[in-house]
């Protein structure tokens, strides 16, 4: 993998102007490319821009499986997940608090300009907007872990405020181990807000991705690859393969 793009990125932040180290990587023959702060890797993907993250492929089946056209994603990274369903011909807006995260999601991942992005807060995005959206996605993260306001039961208030009948809420939470509860503290907080709720998790492996589900999710079945990227493929279905829904553990 060679680093086409490694410079310090000056950003307006809450503290003023912060330095930042944003590293693109692209492998000079097979075209793929991944996108890293720091110690953070945001994205993974082949050379058209189709990701080679299973839980990303897992939301996308997901969200394609509950027949979503019109889709918000909370959180962009290098936006994989919105190429790929925009290419699948739904209505995706994307809404990030990183004005960087869509440059670099259409210089380098091929997002599509008829993408909708929002730049501010997904909170405060959902209290300001009177739309309503038949999927909403939450893939957020701040210093390693998912924003404390996108995890209350106020927020997930105005998730089910702005869905379709028959809308789902699909979530990425990162698992340390089988003994860290912080996807099911979640799913029970989901829980008292929509009734439904499901768990897509794989037990047993370190630092994992798991996918809390709510809204009207109970007939929705472990996804399998649909998508397949032109490098990795078989890696990526194989990791599908081991996810399951499991129940909530207290």
């Amino acid at each position: 993998m060679g680093a086409v793009s490694g410079a310090g990125t000056k950003l307006l932040g809450s503290g003023g102007m912060k330095r930042r180290q944003i590293v693109i990587q692209q492998d000079n023959q097979g075209g793929g490319v991944s996108y890293r702060e720091g110690g953070a890797h945001h994205s993974v993907a082949d050379r058209d821009g189709v990701s080679l993250a299973a839980y990303i492929h897992a939301l996308y089946g997901l969200v394609r499986q509950s027949g979503a056209r019109q889709i918000l994603m909370i959180g962009c990274g290098g936006g994989t997940l919105a190429t790929m369903l925009k290419r699948a011909g739904v209505a995706i807006t994307l809404v990030d608090n990183d004005p960087l995260s869509f440059e670099i999601a259409r210089t380098y991942f091929h997002l599509p300009q008829t993408a909708t992005c929002e730049l501010g807060d997904g909170a405060a995005f959902l209290r300001r907007t009177m739309e309503r959206y038949d999927a909403i996605v939450l893939d957020a993260f701040g210093a390693g872990r998912v924003p404390r306001h996108l995890v209350t039961a106020r927020f997930f208030g105005l998730v089910r405020a702005r869905l379709t009948r028959g809308g789902i809420f699909a979530m990425n939470v990162i698992v340390r181990d089988d003994d860290d509860r912080a996807a099911d503290r979640i799913g029970y907080r989901l829980k008292r807000v929509f009734g439904q709720v499901r768990l897509l998790d794989e037990e047993g492996e370190l630092d994992r991705n798991a996918i809390v589900l709510a809204g009207t999710v109970r007939s929705l079945r472990p996804p399998r690859l649909i998508v397949r990227p032109c490098t990795g493929a078989k890696a990526v279905a194989a990791a599908l393969k081991a996810l399951e829904f499991r129940a909530l553990r207290p």
